[in-house]
């Protein structure tokens, strides 16, 4: 992923139409309810502050409790005090003032977090206009938590990036059921980043990409990305439906950092960029789909990280010819000797895309490691190709280039189906048609294997993940299946 953001031009500040009074300020029982949630769930990890109210029909003059909340979730989150809550009550918010309407809490303390949460079960709407830059600004704040808030452009108007945090080094910050959508630039935008967890949340429509940001000093440390959808990234820009001006988005796309970076039961599709593209060392992604993205599906660059019961498919979104995306690319060129692993992963492509399935290293000459095992690498209208720096272990894996007598390069050289099987390039290897259930190329898939697929029970159950894709126990049978799928 490029840098591609701009100096933010200050915006005049507009005055925000609040409803003084006391009507329709919540009852005492909504306030005890969102009391006895957040004690719940903060029992024993955080010291008790004080909670507050925003509503839609609040007063910023008023002292911001159930019963006479604040209007304005800007002001609100600006008195915050480490431990303090603040429940933003169901409703539409309009933010547009730079920068009175952006959300920019302190920063917390160890034991006496921050956190902003919506209401419960009514989750409220940030709807943003006026070309406002975000939404939610946390650069240079730790120890914050967000949680159930929507995200959205007010009707189509210009509204740039959901949560901010590329201004300044963020720390320990937890995001969690938040839904983002339909913006003009990105959903979640960070350059220096350590211990984030982003889980159960849906981002989309973002025209410039669902989660990424410009090169930092070490990026992003310490991440977990779990239980999310990072799609349709570029397919919507300043009130239609795009492609905007950026022309790489990616569900997922950092720059150079140190990592670890883990990426688990998340979908990317449909992006007019890369499906999960990591810089980043130490990355780990598993049990995810990655389907249907216009350039490459997962694209890995740091040293130590690995692909795991992961499904990837749709390169090219049903767009054929010649092509230079792949369904997964590994390339590195400074760490000599670093280390990838691809372990019981289905990558099936379609031929009508001229392009190989897979390429490691090609061009790059720092020398790599990769294993591969347990893998499905099928439809390619090339070869999988590993490049002449990489030493590859591939055992148990199942290759299938249809109608094509060379199957694989790698060492230097073409392998066919026949050198394949008899054990050239290792140990359990196959080249036939997988029987998947119902490939795709730019629509849902099935790829869960068929009766008398050559890949059940054919993998190494020795180091193999205790579950598949699906979550259905590793071995089934005498020995686990190949792919991602466990039939």
């Amino acid at each position: 992923m490029r840098s591609r953001f701009r100096v933010l031009p200050l915006l005049a500040a507009a005055t925000m139409l609040v409803t003084a009074g006391c009507e329709g300020r919540k009852a005492d029982n909504i306030a005890a309810k969102e009391a006895a949630h957040i004690q719940s769930e903060e029992a024993g990890s955080h010291t008790a502050g004080a909670v507050y109210y925003v509503s839609p029909l609040g007063n910023d003059a008023d002292p911001g409790t159930a019963e006479a909340p604040w209007a304005t979730p800007g002001y609100a989150s600006r008195q915050l005090m480490p431990g303090d809550t603040l429940v933003i009550l169901g409703g539409r918010y309009s933010l547009h003032a730079y920068d009175e309407d952006i959300i920019k809490p302190p920063s917390g303390a160890p034991g006496a977090w921050i956190t902003i949460r919506g209401e419960a079960g009514k989750r409220p709407v940030l709807a943003g206009s006026g070309d406002l830059c975000c939404a939610v600004d946390i650069s240079g704040a730790g120890y914050v938590r967000l949680e159930n808030l929507e995200i959205t452009s007010d009707h189509g108007a210009p509204f740039r990036t959901g949560i901010a945090g590329s201004g300044g080094p963020v720390e320990n910050v937890i995001l969690k059921d938040l839904y983002i959508h339909h913006l003009d630039e990105m959903g979640m935008d960070f350059a220096d980043v350590n211990d984030l967890q982003v889980l159960d949340c849906r981002i989309t429509h973002c025209g410039f990409g669902s989660m990424g940001g410009p090169a930092g000093t070490s990026g992003w440390r310490k991440v977990l990305v779990r239980g999310c959808e990072l799609s349709y990234a570029g397919h919507y820009y300043r009130g239609g439906p795009g492609p905007g001006p950026y022309d790489r988005p990616d569900g997922f796309g950092i720059e150079p950092s140190a990592g670890p970076v883990e990426i688990a039961n998340t979908r990317a599709e449909h992006n007019l960029g890369d499906g999960l593209d990591s810089k980043a060392c130490d990355t780990y992604i598993h049990h995810c789909v990655v389907a249907n993205n216009r350039c490459d599906g997962v694209k890995l660059w740091g040293d130590g990280s690995r692909v795991v019961n992961t499904l990837i498919y749709g390169t090219g979104d049903g767009e054929g010819g010649p092509s230079p995306w792949a369904g997964m690319v590994i390339g590195q060129e400074s760490v000599a000797g670093a280390r990838f692993e691809i372990v019981n992963v289905t990558l099936h492509d379609n031929p009508q895309r001229e392009a190989y399935p897979i390429y490691v290293q090609y061009g790059e000459s720092a020398p790599t490691y990769v294993l591969l095992r347990n893998t499905i690498i099928s439809g390619g209208h090339g070869p999988a190709y590993f490049g002449d720096a990489v030493e590859l272990h591939a055992d148990h894996n199942l290759f299938f280039r249809p109608g094509e007598e060379s199957q694989v390069y790698a060492n230097g050289r073409e392998y066919t189906a026949s050198q394949l099987e008899a054990g050239e390039l290792g140990q359990g290897n196959l080249s036939r048609d997988p029987l998947f259930i119902m490939p795709a190329w730019g629509s849902a898939g099935d790829y869960r294997l068929r009766e008398g697929s050559p890949a059940i029970d054919a993998g190494a159950s020795a180091e193999a993940p205790p579950d598949d894709l699906a979550g259905t126990p590793r071995p089934y049978g005498t020995c686990c299946d190949i792919g991602a799928y466990e039939r």
